[in-house]
């Protein structure tokens, strides 16, 4: 395809009544990504020259969210329709190299490049004023019908509440995504007008206001109607993420990953995941999470943002979060690693074992019940069944540091700072508040006594130190 000089404005102002929410729809968690975030990569991607983004409601929250060299941004601070949209934008465009100008919605997640790419293909070869991308739909109920005249010509775009009974019979629609010249679209945008059925300046009008001019407008549809889905109301917005889940679920599957179930498995946007891997159901990878090859996730665990190796083995209802697990190490069931823990290679975290923010050696065992914290654990060390790091001492947290072949006894706690010096033994149910010099057996608990006889003793005093019942019959009051 020959190169194509154009640029994207992106209409994202509105405040999404039908969402029901006080935040910017754009903001809104579509796959692991803000929704504004999908139609944002489709304009990068497609190499537009100029890429603009019109925001509104919630400015501040939406400019923080997007920003990135290359996008400028255009606040719309009253929404008065996506044509008002443009005339505010219409000085920063007046300034815009390329002759021709996308105009984007921002809650259409589904979009390829490739359409867009091919819009604009159109647009330029049939030298129009402006190119209408549309679709066939079975239920064309509330959008704007797209009326023809002869071939690709397009008549008018009328809306749902002022079209004739003829008209809401046809199934073409308007997806709101409109290429115009850049020349003509400033030539004729200030002869819009809120006289209307929406009291908005609409855009679509200008179909209208350019075939008066005797201008060239035609339409382009895409086949796949999905394309150009919008998300109006949190409904579409499930049914947008279970198509982008899926989609995402198809790839990695042709990749070499075998997902047991897709539709019962949770796979972000940004994840990657290596070949012979296995994901089983309830599995969620969120985030930038990746995964090496040859793992094997098992049912209803979550990971955000982890870094798995090779050949990794997380059991059934694990959490890991930002944290890094080489290959060959097993995880869980049930453990809980997050907060930059790093996981060496051939570790082995067991059973309600929490990690965080720790790097746990090679070799390394903590099989069951225990929380390791703010500590730094050497190669083929052994932590007992209860041990904790006591990181926090109020006021901030210290550092514990387990070196080579240390043995920590079940029930110990590690009262940080403290070090355990290599190849030493901590005896079960152990306070250890003092370093531990390498090779040595540290004992921090008190002597055990056995005082034989007490139990009967004590319930010997009972008996003879307890109050006689008050009878029935007394006449004492009770």
């Amino acid at each position: 395809m020959a190169e194509l000089n154009f640029s994207v404005l992106i209409l994202a102002a509105g405040k999404a009544t039908r969402f029901k929410s006080d935040h910017s729809k754009m903001l809104h968690q579509l796959a692991g990504r803000p929704l504004g975030e999908y139609a944002l990569q489709t304009a990068l991607a497609v190499g537009a020259e100029r890429t603009y983004l019109v925001i509104g409601h919630e400015a501040g929250s939406v400019r923080k969210t997007f920003a990135r060299p290359g996008l400028t941004f255009i606040e719309q601070k009253e929404q008065l329709g996506t044509g008002h949209a443009v005339m505010v934008a219409s000085k920063k465009l007046a300034n815009c190299p390329s002759p021709t100008l996308v105009t984007l919605v921002g809650d259409a997640p589904l979009l390829r490049s490739e359409t867009l790419r091919e819009l604009v293909a159109t647009h330029v070869q049939g030298r129009a004023a402006a190119t209408v991308l549309t679709t066939l739909v079975e239920d064309p109920h509330g959008y704007g019908r797209i009326v023809r005249s002869a071939g690709p010509r397009l008549r008018a775009i009328v809306e749902e509440k002022v079209a004739s009974a003829a008209q809401r019979k046809i199934r073409e629609i308007n997806s709101g995504i409109i290429c115009f010249s850049l020349p003509k679209l400033l030539k004729h945008l200030g002869k819009l007008s809120a006289e209307n059925a929406q009291k908005e300046y609409l855009l679509t009008d200008l179909v209208g206001i350019f075939n008066r001019h005797r201008e060239k407008v035609v339409a382009y549809r895409v086949g796949d109607a999905r394309e150009v889905m919008g998300v109006n109301d949190r409904v579409e917005l499930a049914q947008i993420e279970r198509i982008l889940r899926l989609r995402k679920a198809e790839t990695l599957m042709r990749g070499g990953v075998t997902i047991v179930n897709p539709e019962a498995t949770y796979i972000d946007a940004d994840v990657a995941v290596g070949r012979d891997t296995v994901i089983e159901p309830g599995v969620s990878l969120l985030g930038r999470t990746r995964v090496g090859c040859a793992c094997t996730l098992r049912p209803c665990s979550t990971l955000t943002d982890a870094v798995l190796g090779d050949r990794v083995t997380v059991r059934p209802y694990c959490l890991i979060t930002a944290s890094e697990i080489a290959s060959d190490v097993v995880v869980g069931p049930f453990a809980h690693i997050r907060d930059g823990a790093v996981i060496e290679q051939d570790a082995r975290i067991g059973s309600f074992v929490e990690v965080k923010k720790s790097r746990v050696g090679r070799g390394t065992k903590s099989m069951h019940l225990a929380y390791i914290g703010d500590a730094t654990l050497g190669e083929k060390a052994n932590i007992g069944a209860g041990t904790v790091t006591c990181n926090y001492d109020g006021e901030k947290k210290n550092p514990t540091i387990i070196e080579d072949g240390v043995f920590i006894g079940s029930g110990s706690m590690l009262v940080a700072p403290v070090r355990i010096g290599r190849g030493s033994y901590v005896a079960a149910g152990s306070t250890i508040t003092e370093d531990v010099p390498p090779e040595s057996l540290a004992l921090g608990r008190a002597r055990q006594v056995n005082k034989e006889g007490w139990v009967r003793e004590r319930k010997t005093r009972q008996t003879t130190t307890a109050e006689p019942a008050p009878s029935p019959t007394s006449k004492e009051p009770v």
